[in-house]
């Protein structure tokens, strides 16, 4: 077992255990969707204030001796800062988010390189065309994915071999680069991993219960989350594409498809901090047997509290 899974904060306990506090046992599925909507809200801190950094900064005046593009880098950095020093991540997850941070820039000095977007000018904190906070954003990504792995005490089944998703993850990523010049793969590489993860199972701690849902399904709707967020990003002048330099348009819904394919890579990078585990795996350090947190029994057992039992 990996300690750092198990190092929560206070609050971050209470809404992984599901503390009772003025709850009766027989909370229905609207305690569990509030539950829910809480921990993904929680575990998207690092995003939801990247994206309220730059709303906040949209209508920032220009010509001053910070110019906007290094005030982000300067919030961005404050951000990563404060997530370490709260111990909402922790330095081994710190060292997978760098590297989304990584990934993440090299795709966009390529990107901007060739035109399939471009930054605002300004700032000496940049790379070319490339201003530093912009990794920040796929940081912002990483950050999610460890930390929805604690809140949800994540377990899976049926999980494709580390090699093959690696496969499909590296190419999906090569793509991003080739296909200007080469055919496009990027829907055979769908079919691909349709066909990888297509029998992984998720098994997700809300409140009370363990509910699965198939590991694409959670592919599909964090693509669309990011699609999202990219609007809203685009739509505060962080970064704008060719179609809203006149006037802002939505991001086309193509786009979800990218992230699709993105969102390989970035769950074969977090496989490298948190392995998958089984339904059946030990308990977390934090849960008590007998109590609500203790979760960790095989899915579709029998016995233990009411808490523990699956839902489909």
């Amino acid at each position: 077992m990996i300690p750092e899974r198990n190092q929560l904060t206070p609050l971050e306990h209470r809404l992984r255990s599901g503390a009772r506090h003025g709850l009766g046992r027989r909370e229905g599925w609207a305690v569990e969707g509030a539950v829910f909507v809480v921990k993904q809200g929680w575990a998207a801190l690092f995003g939801g204030l990247m994206l309220l950094v730059l709303l906040v900064t949209r209508l920032y005046p220009d010509g001053l001796a910070l110019a906007r593009n290094d005030l982000l880098v300067l919030l961005a950095a404050l951000i990563q800062v404060a997530m370490l020093v709260s111990r909402l991540e922790t330095p081994r997850e710190l060292r997978v988010i760098l590297l989304f941070h990584l990934v993440g820039t090299v795709m966009e000095l390529f990107k901007t390189a060739v035109g399939s977007w471009a930054y605002p000018d300004g700032g000496v904190l940049r790379i070319g065309g490339v201003p530093l906070w912009s990794g920040f954003m796929y940081a912002a990504v990483g950050s999610y994915m460890v930390r929805v792995h604690r809140l949800f005490d994540l377990r899976f089944s049926g999980w494709p071999p580390l090699w093959l998703t690696s496969v499909v993850a590296v190419g999906a990523y090569v793509n991003f680069f080739t296909h200007h010049w080469l055919p496009d793969l990027r829907w055979p590489l769908v079919l691909a991993v349709a066909v990888v993860w297509g029998r992984a199972q998720m098994h997700v701690r809300v409140h009370r219960r363990v509910v699965r849902m198939p590991v694409l399904a959670s592919f599909v709707l964090v693509a669309v989350v990011i699609w999202l967020a990219e609007n809203v990003a685009t739509f505060a002048g962080g970064w704008l594409y060719p179609n809203q330099q006149v006037a802002w348009d939505m991001v086309h819904a193509g786009k979800i498809s990218s992230w699709f394919l993105l969102m390989t890579l970035s769950v074969v990078l977090v496989t490298w901090v948190y392995p998958p585990r089984g339904p059946d795996a030990e308990p977390s350090v934090d849960a008590k047997p007998g109590t609500d947190a203790d979760v960790s029994r095989p899915a579709g057992t029998r016995g233990g509290t009411a808490a523990a039992s699956p839902t489909r």
